[in-house]
C-alpha cells in the first residue's frame, strides 16, 4: 500500500491496523489502491463497511461481503454510475446498493452470494427469498453471485416461469410456506423485480455474467444502465440472456 492510499482512506488504515489475515484484507487494500473512484465510495462509507467485516465470522459471511464490494468497485469503474450503500439501513432489509447512472432513473440492486446448488431449485428458492427485500415505486435488480461456475448454465426465465405456474395454479401451500400472503402476496413481491443478473465472480472468459429482465415488472429497469452494469460486471464474456 502506498503512502498516498495510507494518508487518505480511513477503511485503509484500519485495515492495516487490524492486519486483517486472510485473502479479503489483501484484496480490499489493492482495491483501494488500484481504483480512486472505490475508495471513495469505501471512504464515504467506511462505518458500514468496517461493521460488515467485523460481523463477518465465518469464510462464507466474508465471501459474502466480498462479493457486495466487488460488485461496487467493478460498476464504479465507468465513471457514468453512482453508488448509495445500505440507503435504506443496514437494520431494515432493504437492498445493498441504490445505483445511479447518468442520464437514466436510479435503481436498486440487491446482491446474494448462492452458497448451495445452482440449480434451478436452488435459483428459485434465493429469488423468492429476496422478492421479500425489494421496496415498492423504485425500479429494483436483484444480482446473484456464484462461486467458480459460468453465469449462462442459470436459465433465470426458465426458474421465473415455473415459480409462476405455481402461482397460476393457486398453489396457495407453496407460498405461505415460503412468507408470503398467498400468491397476491407473491404476484405484489414480483412485479416489484425489474431485472436478475447472475454473475460468476471469479469466472473465465465466457463465464461472466448474464441478464435477465422481467417485463411483467411495474417499474421497468432502465435498460441503458442494466446494460452498462452487465458489461461492467463481465467485460471479459457478457452474455445476455433472453428477456422474457
Amino acid at each position: 500500500m502506498t503512502p498516498t492510499t495510507r494518508s487518505v482512506d480511513p477503511l485503509a488504515r484500519w485495515l492495516e491496523e487490524e492486519d486483517v489475515p486472510d485473502a479479503l484484507g489483501a484484496e480490499l487494500r489493492a482495491w483501494l489502491a488500484g481504483s480512486p473512484r472505490f475508495r471513495a465510495f469505501a471512504d464515504v462509507y467506511r462505518d458500514k463497511i468496517r461493521k460488515k467485516l467485523r460481523t463477518a465470522s465465518d469464510p462464507e459471511m466474508r465471501r459474502d461481503v466480498r462479493a457486495e464490494l466487488l460488485v461496487a468497485r467493478l460498476l464504479l469503474a465507468d465513471r457514468r454510475f453512482e453508488l448509495a450503500f445500505e440507503a435504506y439501513g443496514s437494520g431494515h432489509g432493504g437492498p445493498d446498493l441504490t445505483v445511479s447512472f447518468r442520464g437514466a432513473r436510479s435503481f436498486n440492486l440487491e446482491i446474494t452470494r448462492r452458497r448451495g446448488a445452482a440449480d434451478p431449485h436452488g435459483i428459485g428458492a434465493t429469488l423468492l427469498a429476496k422478492l421479500r427485500q425489494l421496496p415498492p415505486s423504485v425500479p429494483n435488480a436483484l444480482l446473484i453471485a456464484l462461486d467458480g461456475r459460468t453465469a449462462q448454465a442459470v436459465d433465470v426465465a426458465a426458474v421465473a416461469r415455473g415459480i409462476r405456474a405455481r402461482a397460476d395454479a393457486k398453489d396457495e401451500a407453496f407460498f405461505t410456506g415460503r412468507g408470503f400472503e398467498g400468491t397476491r402476496g407473491f404476484y405484489e413481491r414480483y412485479l416489484r423485480l425489474g431485472a436478475v443478473f447472475v454473475w460468476a465472480a471469479d469466472a473465465g472468459p465466457g463465464g461472466g455474467a448474464t441478464l435477465w429482465i422481467n417485463r411483467s415488472a411495474r417499474i421497468a429497469m432502465p435498460d441503458r444502465a442494466a446494460r452498462a452494469a452487465l458489461t461492467c460486471l463481465s467485460a471479459a464474456g457478457v452474455s445476455a440472456a433472453p428477456a422474457r
